[in-house]
């Protein structure tokens, strides 16, 4: 016997940009093709949340809309068509919500530069209430056995710092600075040593470097009380081969200039509403790559979920309910908050 949905469910909104969302009921969605309602377990409250709660990006979402895309839950209805989930299944929504799967970006792999993708909890309503669609053709398969609330954080945090790290093109037994030791950077410095780095981790809280240092930083650096570029390029005779800056001052991108080694590679995963304060100079003169890495494509969530699976990845996560949210976010404006937290239906 089918249980009959509700007519409504109560979800975060944001009604228009601030900073608060309002905690409300909503309708139920209906899924159409390719689609499928989910009953949400849990979702991770993202820095991007913030930014879409505040609208301080260039490219802006359009009030009202459920923010949220860390979002796990039961597939409890799918749409026409056929789907590889089946009711019952357990799926997580993402950043990239879903992509037009036909254009030269989707057809070799970098499906997160599609000029048609839709994005979780931003161009799509996302995973801060009760249920939320899901497009079944990107929803990410949640392995089974596995702690919900510590996974969520891998559907955005996890896959885009390993996604950074990957594209930093750095090897094993090389450096690889973390700057910014927030919800993505912890998750980034497991990562960095479960692929075998030599993790540096930079921030200005020494509760945060206490942080990185419990989850394998072999050297930690207080840029509040020293210039971080010099430090590193003591520690490491001579600079970092890699750099993630998952920090969102903009000074921390300034210093990741500082921190590089000669023909290091440095990527951005953080996005300060400002503008990078480069020096050409130095990135001439020490011939740097810097590269934009935004999340990353189903094959690296895959990747990304199973080194969680495997117990490589433990994500600091504490909960809240959805009543909570503005707290929490209140706190993450503040850098208050160690690790990620997720809430809990």
């Amino acid at each position: 016997m089918t249980t009959a949905l509700p007519e409504e469910f109560t979800a975060a909104v944001v009604e228009k940009f601030g900073h608060e969302v309002a905690i409300k009921d909503i309708d139920m969605p209906k899924p159409g093709p390719f689609q499928a309602l989910v009953k949400v377990f849990t979702s991770g409250i993202c820095h991007t949340d913030l930014h879409a709660l505040e609208g301080d990006w260039p490219v802006k979402p359009e009030p009202p809309f459920v923010p949220g895309h860390e979002g796990i839950g039961e597939v409890i209805e799918l749409g026409p068509g056929d789907h590889d989930v089946k009711v019952g299944d357990i799926v997580g929504n993402a950043w990239l919500w879903s992509a037009c799967g036909t254009c030269e970006y989707c057809i070799t792999g970098r499906e997160t530069q599609c000029n048609l993708a839709e994005y979780g909890g931003y161009t799509q309503n996302g995973s801060f209430g009760q249920y939320m669609l899901v497009d079944t053709r990107y929803a990410a398969r949640i392995p089974d056995g596995v702690d919900y609330l510590e996974a969520a954080p891998i559907l955005c945090a996890g896959v885009t710092v390993y996604k950074g790290l990957k594209v930093s093109e750095t090897r094993p037994g090389q450096f690889m600075v973390i700057s910014g030791v927030g919800g993505l950077g912890h998750i980034a410095v497991q990562y960095a040593v479960a692929m075998g780095m030599r993790v540096i981790a930079v921030d200005v809280a020494e509760d945060k470097l206490a942080l990185a240092r419990k989850h394998g930083a072999e050297f930690t650096v207080n840029a509040r009380e020293e210039d971080p570029g010099a430090a590193v390029q003591k520690y490491t005779n001579g600079g970092s081969h890699g750099i993630l800056v998952t920090a969102v001052h903009e000074a921390a991108f300034g210093q990741a200039l500082d921190m590089a080694r000669r023909d290091g590679t440095i990527v951005f995963n953080g996005l300060p509403p400002g503008e990078f304060p480069a020096s050409i100079f130095n990135i001439v003169f020490k011939s740097l790559t810097i590269r934009g890495s935004l999340v990353g494509t189903r094959q690296d969530l895959a990747e990304a979920l199973d080194f969680f699976a495997r117990g490589l990845i433990k994500p600091t996560v504490s909960s809240c309910e959805l009543g909570e949210v503005n707290e929490v976010l209140e706190r993450m404006r503040q850098g208050k908050i160690d690790g990620r937290v997720a809430i809990k239906y």
